[in-house]
């Protein structure tokens, strides 16, 4: 059985802002965003998967300081390119022709000068599963932690989360996330949300 502690990073301050904050703009937690962690606890993992964005490695070291030195970076695990979305908020983009046209393909369109969703979905997909089949092959039983995007995690609960729901129904708030169960071969078993104990 592998269990994988899927977690979203903690609070920056574009997230704050509502800014989209993606794979271009490489932000540190705020104060915030620390203080959120200081009052949590999370489970026991043996190894620690990240992104390669500075908030992502600054979550996961709060969460499992002893791990920080062995963590695994994932460059599939970067949040999208927005293109020239990034680091704005709504306030700024209202009004923008491309902006609009967006909106009007309700986000079907790939983010001018960025990523497509598909593009998106597909890499984070295939990082999460590559690790699967690794983690697979070296052991029968773990639990191992990654600290990613919430678009990152949205990828992922798309493909394993329960038929009829897409891909933002599985937003999560900065320092949740999800927990899944994979069995022999890897078969999806289920998963649960994480709310973290406080302390």
């Amino acid at each position: 059985m592998i269990e994988i502690v899927l977690i979203r990073h903690s609070i920056t301050t574009g997230n704050l802002q509502g800014r989209y904050i993606g794979s271009r703009t490489d932000e540190p937690l705020c104060a915030d965003g620390i203080a959120l962690l200081q009052n949590f606890v999370y489970p026991f993992v043996e190894r620690v998967y990240v992104s390669p964005m500075r908030r992502c490695m600054e979550t996961a070291e709060y969460i499992w300081p002893e791990l920080a030195g062995d963590m695994i970076q994932v460059s599939d695990f970067r949040e999208c390119d927005f293109g020239i979305f990034e680091n704005k908020n709504y306030q700024e983009l209202s009004g923008t022709p491309e902006y609009q046209v967006w909106i009007d393909s309700n986000g079907k369109l790939p983010f001018p000068e960025g990523e497509s969703s598909e593009q998106f979905k597909k890499r984070c997909q295939d990082a999460f599963d590559s690790i699967l089949e690794q983690e697979r092959k070296k052991t029968e039983k773990v639990r191992i932690g990654m600290v990613v995007h919430g678009g990152t995690i949205m990828s992922v609960m798309e493909r394993y989360g329960e038929p009829g729901k897409n891909y933002y129904d599985y937003q999560v708030k900065n320092g949740c996330g999800y927990l899944l169960t994979f069995g022999k071969e890897n078969e999806f078993l289920s998963y649960e949300c994480i709310l973290p104990n406080r302390l």
